[in-house]
């Protein structure tokens, strides 16, 4: 009978870290869920507007790439919406 008990204590503590991966797996899931659904809520980012207007010397049309650089890395242009404004800006040079 002692070699039972040892046995029996394993047995137990496979059967809660089981139960325990299971319920981290629920939580995790759920929280990714929660989030998604979060994300699908939000409305999209507007885009701002661009100056139309050329740029007059080399330095003014590096800063507006730059400005357009930035509303791209922040998510308010998209790519094709970048492309589109530093072609304008490049063939106004």
């Amino acid at each position: 009978m002692m070699r039972r008990r040892p046995l029996r204590r394993a047995a137990v503590i496979g059967g809660v870290a089981a139960v325990a991966h299971h319920a981290g797996t629920k939580s995790a899931q759920a929280q990714a869920a929660e989030q998604q659904q979060a994300a699908e809520q939000q409305p999209p980012p507007e885009a701002a507007p661009v100056a139309a207007a050329p740029a007059a010397g080399g330095a003014d049309m590096v800063a507006e790439l730059e400005s357009l650089k930035k509303l791209l890395d922040e998510g308010v242009l998209t790519q094709a919406e970048f492309d589109t404004q530093k072609q304008k800006l490049l063939a106004s040079s």
